[in-house]
């Protein structure tokens, strides 16, 4: 059996955890590399603004990044991300996998209680694992966990848990915060109404809820780890971008998210505000239909990625707040490796057409859904590859009607879409989640997201090793090969990675934006 062991002493610089853990409780915290840990003159009850509204406080049954970020606040999974979205434990202490990735043994923290008076232990974690990986329970995050065969008690600190199948990306999956820990108590009194009565292990406690009006929770006085930043944390829901920055700007409000792109600038001019920011894990991307002409002929595809200007696309659709996207996952998924650019060449998109057969260009047709920016994106990608003698009608879509055309297109059809202009975000921050229901022969519509309609056999077989071993350096390998070759085959036009961002009054602290969109208070470690 191979150990992955992850050890608090060695991680201590690095961890910044939904609720603030340490070595040992009540550890003094290190200031936040991103918003410094406030001090005892600042704001200790705060107000945070959303775009939207939670739809659960059950982390099984959610699957939205704004609820996950309130969860947060209160339950604490066996391993969350840090602010990179490298893994990190969190109730868990370390664990062990055997070389096939189908037995994970985890070692659990100890002393720890529920917000109910409930032990944390083996036994509770059994009871969630085992409600994840229920299929009849119908949750939202059933299907994540879907691969657990049974979970089995040892002691009191360790559980173990047995996969149907190799599964080389499961302690990402644990990461994810679908994996957080409710206590067992509460899930037996409540029921699926655990959703408005969340109970966790978490630096704040759950104290109310009106769905469309306040959420707050309040500091947890008994938590195991670092002492909480800040008193009280309410949410509110403004959908208006205007609206959300004048509250910030007057101090009804002490933290936005998110915040538009063409708002930044006015901001950034505002001595009472400050800018968080960062690369995210959402990338950008052309998929071409690969059972379609032209876009069977990779020189075709790869014409297109040298006939899109990414640093244009970046300046006119997102405002310069993306970075061009050099791989088929972002820099921040786990396992990235870097590509050559595709730069910007008129004259080789021209050349490889020409070799293709299309000197004189072809028409086409994007689909995209209908929210203005991605049709802001749309008409740029239309006037950029006029300019080789590409003519693109532009499709936009209510989304309900663009998810039937595109996901529920008949099996084994090749699919209508042509050009689709899309993005995502590997909630598991694994490259697996990044690429294998992208574009994984499997993956084709409808059962995954293979717009593209792309098959490699070696990619195929590369994604199951990958997934076949517990083994980080062997996985690495296997995708960094992956990414080599399907950048080279250029399913996708390669676009562009989306910056998060978000917005604080000056004074406000402790507060991260991770790379997934998601939130988490508290101090760095």
């Amino acid at each position: 059996m191979k150990k992955k062991t992850l050890m608090m002493m060695a991680l201590a610089l690095t961890i910044v955890m939904s609720a603030a853990v340490g070595c040992s409780p009540k550890a003094p915290a290190t200031p936040n590399a991103e918003t410094p840990a406030g001090t005892e003159e600042g704001k200790k009850d705060i107000t945070i603004v959303y775009n939207s509204e939670p739809s659960s406080m059950d982390p099984h049954d959610t699957n939205d990044t704004i609820a996950y970020s309130l969860q947060k606040l209160m339950l604490e999974g066996l391993f969350s991300f840090d602010k990179d979205m490298k893994v990190i434990p969190v109730l868990a202490e370390s664990y062990t996998a055997n070389d096939t990735a189908t037995e994970f043994t985890i070692k659990l923290k100890t002393g720890i209680k529920f917000h109910d008076g409930t032990d944390f232990n083996a036994e509770a974690v059994k009871v969630n694992l085992d409600r994840l990986a229920d299929q009849t329970q119908k949750l939202k995050r059933n299907s994540l966990f879907s691969m657990i065969e049974k979970n089995e008690v040892v002691d009191a600190s360790t559980i173990k848990v047995t996969l149907k199948t190799p599964f080389g990306a499961f302690i990402n999956t644990l990461a994810h915060p679908a994996g957080m820990i409710i206590s067992p108590k509460a899930l037996a009194e409540y029921g699926k109404e655990v959703s408005k009565h969340p109970v966790g292990t978490g630096a704040y406690v759950f104290k109310e809820w009106t769905p469309g009006t306040k959420f707050m929770a309040v500091k947890n006085a008994e938590y195991w780890g670092t002492e909480p930043q800040y008193n009280s944390i309410s949410f509110k829901t403004v959908k208006e971008d205007g609206s959300r920055v004048a509250m910030l700007q007057t101090g009804e409000a002490d933290f936005i998210y998110p915040v538009p792109s063409m708002q930044i600038e006015t901001l950034q001019n505002d001595k009472n505000v400050k800018i968080l920011k960062n690369e995210s894990i959402i990338v950008r991307y052309i998929s071409m239909n690969v059972n379609k002409k032209p876009f069977d002929d990779v020189r075709v595809r790869q014409a297109l990625n040298y006939a899109l200007d990414k640093n244009a696309f970046s300046q006119v659709v997102f405002n310069g707040h993306t970075t061009p996207l050099n791989s088929v996952i972002a820099p921040n998924t786990q396992f990235y490796a870097e590509q050559k650019a595709y730069d910007y060449n008129i004259e080789k998109a021209k050349q490889l057409l020409t070799e293709a057969g299309y000197p004189n260009g072809f028409s086409t047709k994007i689909w995209s859904n209908n929210s203005s920016a991605s049709v802001k994106a749309d008409e740029f990608i239309q006037q950029q590859l006029a300019k080789v003698g590409i003519t693109v009608e532009v499709v936009p879509m209510e989304a309900a009607t663009l998810s039937e055309k595109v996901y529920n297109a008949p099996a084994g059809s090749g699919g209508e879409v042509e050009l689709y202009y899309g993005g995502w975000s590997p909630s598991t921050g694994d490259a697996d989640w990044g690429i294998r229901p992208l574009l994984a022969t499997e993956s084709a519509p409808p059962a995954s997201y293979n717009t593209a309609y792309y098959s490699n056999p070696e990619v195929d077989q590369l994604i199951q090793d990958a997934l076949h071993t517990s083994d980080p350096a062997a996985r690495a390998e296997a995708y960094a090969k992956i990414q080599e070759i399907i950048w080279n085959d250029a399913p996708w036009v390669f676009l562009s990675v989306d910056d998060n961002m978000a917005a604080a009054g000056s004074t406000i602290t402790g507060i991260n934006l991770l790379p997934d969109g998601s939130l988490q208070v508290a101090p760095e470690k």
